[in-house]
């Protein structure tokens, strides 16, 4: 049988991507990727001459088990998404899991992902937390605020700048306003940026300033 490879892929800086990370792209049978255009200028970045396949989250239950075929018949195929690890609120679970269940290998090559550098930069604890990607736009989104409330690790929110403020407010009418929070945006890009503070007070610096790329938002779990 073929091998699966999840390539994780450059949130920011291109130099974030690994040796390892290119050779693998290179020596696969087929590349699979979220969003072919972004993809292919990853790969003319890294003169990488590779096929590329639409694998998103709104084919990836279609697409999945002629993918699992190709592996079968001896096929390495890598699977990439636009940015970050595949599976960390990207497609990827789903081909896996197949994969997994067909006795198909994967691995999973390390590298980079939003939410780590912005735990470990945040001051709080990151001994113990807990991922929650991003939270329901509307139907549950309380629900799943309320079922943190009593949470003692750090938790971490991906967020748009659109609903990055709503977000802080809600979790401070939920948490209350004095919970440390960093706010960290454009990981690995020229305009990183954390603000750290209690909710009320990064609620008031992006109430001054607009909020402007991708957000990693980490809060401290309910003190004890």
């Amino acid at each position: 049988m073929g091998i699966l490879y999840i390539v994780p892929t450059p949130v920011g800086n291109m130099e974030d991507m690994t040796f390892r990370a290119v050779r693998i792209l290179k020596e696969a049978d087929l590349v699979l990727a979220e969003d072919t255009r972004t993809s292919g200028n990853l790969l003319k970045h890294f003169q990488i001459q590779q096929h590329l396949l639409s694998h998103h989250k709104f084919n990836e239950h279609g697409t999945s088990a002629s993918i699992v075929e190709r592996l079968k018949a001896g096929q390495t195929i890598a699977l990439i998404s636009d940015a970050g690890t595949p599976g960390i609120s990207d497609p990827g679970f789903f081909l896996v899991r197949e994969a997994v269940r067909a006795g198909i290998e994967v691995q999973t090559l390390p590298g980079a992902t939003a939410f780590v550098p912005a735990l470990v930069s945040s001051g709080l604890p990151c001994d113990r937390f807990c991922f929650e990607g991003f939270l329901p736009q509307k139907k549950g989104r309380q629900t799943k605020l309320l079922s943190l409330v009593d949470e003692e690790r750090t938790m971490i929110f991906y967020e748009s700048p659109y609903r990055v403020l709503k977000t802080l407010q809600q979790l401070a009418e939920v948490m209350g306003p004095d919970r440390q929070v960093s706010a960290c945006r454009e990981i690995s890009k020229v305009h990183e940026e954390s603000v750290r503070g209690t909710l009320a007070e990064v609620i008031a610096h992006f109430q001054e300033h607009d909020p402007r790329g991708e957000f990693v938002i980490v809060l401290a779990g309910k003190p004890t």
